[in-house]
């Protein structure tokens, strides 16, 4: 099995373009789910058919599913719903918010990698393609394994308690067996975690950014870009989407089309060596398999959609001690140029000759500063000391 995911900022078009690599794969024979773990569901508006919380098919060899966390844990995860509300009640929260609260930060999340870890275990399809939430909430996703245990141990055990002797005050306090709830648990933490290991194997799982010819847009893929670097997830291609054509170019938009131009090759030079693939502007809205099948043309003109487009690890950030780090990244546009580094807040500024390029790192390297750096054909190596 293949897996795809789609991020970028919102308003982009994740969803148009998952939808279509969805259906070109389908086209070519691969039976293809193409799931949303975006809350605001706009895929059923893509597809222009409604969808449920279960995998439907829409067209031979393309399934759709907009997932719901209610149902997922109504579905799945009832015993530990339960538990949840039980223990909200048990600390005097009203009946009402325990059973909002009951649906933890994360779980819609979780609950999206829950089914991707079920799919992947039958293995009954050939590529599933994901229509991700914006990118801060994919980069939760993505880390929610990390995050899950640490932040549920602290939910249960309030200060000082442990998760034990919560539940045995729950007990006594309401009489409620919770053991299927806390195996219920237990489990979910299994299966984040088998299926982090999914997603971090580039042979299975691609990341595609994409981006419009916007300075906020791209400023946010870069983002993107370097923190799922960071955390070892496969980026193999770019899209660049809603491209104004030359023959767009009456007076009102001269100006846009030389900016569009610019940021282009800053988009191809930032990204390079990865794919950049560019979607052209419809002129309308994109609805219905009609138009999603003349954007899968567009994007996959010399690429199979499910092929893996490129596998490299272009960023490093690594630590030196004393709070130092050193940060290396591929320069592979570079050919002995001289070049000269700045750094301002997150942002590292390249400038080579007439050229300039900016690397965003981590937030909290805003609170380092720039001790030094060399270039060794093909990497940067800048090095990081606390202020």
């Amino acid at each position: 099995m293949r897996i795809i995911l789609f991020t970028g900022k919102g308003g982009v078009g994740k969803t148009t373009v998952a939808a279509a690599t969805a259906l070109k794969a389908a086209q070519r024979g691969l039976k293809t789910l193409v799931i949303s773990t975006d809350p605001a569901h706009s895929l059923s508006d893509a597809l222009d058919q409604p969808l449920s919380p279960e995998a439907i098919e829409v067209a031979p060899n393309l399934f759709a599913q907009e997932f719901d966390v209610y149902y997922s844990m109504q579905k799945y995860w009832n015993n530990m719903r339960h538990l949840m509300q039980t223990i909200f009640r048990w600390r005097g929260v009203d009946n009402i918010v325990a059973e909002e609260l009951s649906v933890l930060p994360g779980m819609e999340e979780a609950s999206a990698f829950l089914w991707l870890d079920k799919y992947y275990r039958e293995d009954e399809y050939d590529l599933i393609v994901i229509d991700s939430a914006p990118t801060g909430e994919t980069l939760t996703l993505l880390s929610l394994p990390q995050v899950a245990q640490s932040w549920m141990t602290k939910a249960f055990a309030g200060r000082n308690l442990a998760i034990k002797t919560v539940t045995q005050g729950v007990r006594m306090f309401t009489g409620v067996p919770i053991d299927k709830g806390l195996a219920e648990l237990e489990q979910l933490f299994t299966q984040l975690e088998r299926i982090q290991k999914v997603f971090l194997d580039p042979k299975v799982c691609s990341i595609r950014i994409v981006t419009n010819t916007e300075k906020m847009v791209i400023r946010e893929a870069k983002r993107a870009y370097t923190y799922l670097q960071l955390y070892g997830y496969n980026v193999d291609a770019v899209v660049i989407n809603r491209i104004l054509p030359a023959r767009a170019g009456a007076a009102v938009f001269k100006h846009y089309l030389q900016s569009q131009s610019d940021y282009i090759e800053e988009i191809e030079e930032s990204f390079a060596p990865i794919p950049v693939l560019r979607v052209e502007h419809q002129g309308r809205e994109v609805f219905g398999q009609k138009l999603l099948h003349q954007i899968g043309d567009s994007v996959y003109r010399q690429h199979e959609p499910a092929a893996i487009l490129h596998e490299d690890q272009p960023y490093e950030l690594i630590e030196r001690g004393e709070g130092g780090y050193f940060f290396r990244t591929k320069l592979p546009f570079v050919k002995g140029e001289e070049l000269e580094l700045k750094k301002f807040g997150d942002e590292l500024v390249i400038d080579l000759g007439n050229r300039r390029r900016s690397l965003i790192l981590p937030r909290f390297a805003g609170m380092l500063r720039l001790e030094e750096y060399r270039f060794q054909a093909p990497w940067l190596v800048v090095s990081l000391g606390r202020e």
